[in-house]
């Protein structure tokens, strides 16, 4: 999500939309442009027929089917999905209901109010090895954690399935902090069969994602890469501002997006929340993620990335 801290200038210079610091009243004012409806050239399934999804909201989550994922809830229902609230624990009972489980920015209650370290799991250990049992028996696992905290808080369940997140902010430095661009003319977003789509005019060469975090994974299919310049900065306080002192590291080659097969079920992740969003941010409804202007092609990137969970691709 865009929520960029200010950094010194022996760093690199952010512009100047990017140099505000967003507390957490700016993030309440981030809200769903229920406006926006991108079209959909074929939809997968008819109406109500297709997959049931699950959306987490059982775990504190910034992300949810009637806040600020409505949009990202309402493309999927118009492409034919079945979007439910998951509001319990993951057990096996829970997630027999489901075929696709979509987790975005699950906290634990620790830092429900207070995002600053330490970042503890937001799953329990049986939820874990629930959610693990459940996509090696044929599920799939949509999981999405965006900067800190949120990486800290999926860790315990990415782990699991051969993800390792960097806990912090994930930035290509020659950007200057804002929104990046994945795309294919730059091998940052490669070829795949969710970049293809299941025809030509669901074909994707550019992603916009909005900072976010990195992470690496033990056996999977990446999908957008950071550059031999990116860095992660992993601040010790929450919203403080970045500088020379600051922890940092290279995530040279590290990803944002990804796929992994386990068993029989499927796995994708991702380290950013806003690009499969659409949000109006700050005094200025100023959009944020998919109703971007540059983040023309986010609507089928997500829809694709959707159809290689369930079946269609």
């Amino acid at each position: 999500m865009f929520s960029t801290p200010r950094h010194m200038a022996r760093l690199f210079i952010l512009p100047a939309l990017t140099l505000l610091l967003l507390s957490s009243a700016i993030y309440a004012q981030q809200v769903p442009d229920t406006e926006f409806k991108p079209k959909i050239e074929k939809t997968a399934f008819a109406e109500g027929k297709g997959p049931v999804v699950l959306l987490d909201e059982a775990h504190f989550n910034f992300h949810t089917a009637s806040g600020r994922y409505q949009t990202f809830a309402n493309l999927l229902r118009r492409d034919g999905y079945v979007v439910k609230a998951s509001t319990a624990k993951f057990s096996k009972e829970v997630l027999k209901d489901g075929q696709v489980l979509v987790i975005a920015n699950a906290l634990n209650e620790r830092n429900k109010e207070d995002w600053s370290p330490p970042n503890p799991s937001a799953f329990t250990d049986e939820e874990v090895a629930a959610v693990r049992e459940w996509v090696n028996a044929g599920g799939a696992l949509l999981l999405i954690a965006d900067h800190l905290p949120f990486p800290g808080a999926a860790d315990k369940l990415a782990t699991a399935f051969g993800i390792h997140f960097n806990n912090g902010y994930a930035m290509e430095t020659k950007s200057g902090g804002g929104p990046l661009t994945f795309d294919k003319t730059k091998n940052s977003l490669l070829d795949h069969p969710i970049t293809k789509g299941r025809s030509a005019s669901e074909n994707v060469d550019a992603v916009v994602t909005f900072t976010g975090s990195a992470f690496q994974v033990d056996k999977g299919e990446a999908i957008l890469k950071f550059s031999d310049d990116a860095m992660a900065f992993m601040p010790k306080v929450f919203g403080e501002a970045f500088t020379n002192d600051t922890a940092k590291t290279p995530i040279k080659g590290w990803l944002q997006g990804a796929t992994i097969k386990v068993g029989k079920g499927r796995v994708a992740v991702f380290g950013e929340a806003a690009m499969f969003s659409a949000q109006l941010a700050g005094p200025n409804k100023a959009p944020m993620g998919m109703n971007a202007p540059a983040a023309r092609q986010n609507p089928q990137f997500l829809l694709n990335v959707l159809h290689w969970l369930s079946g269609p691709l």
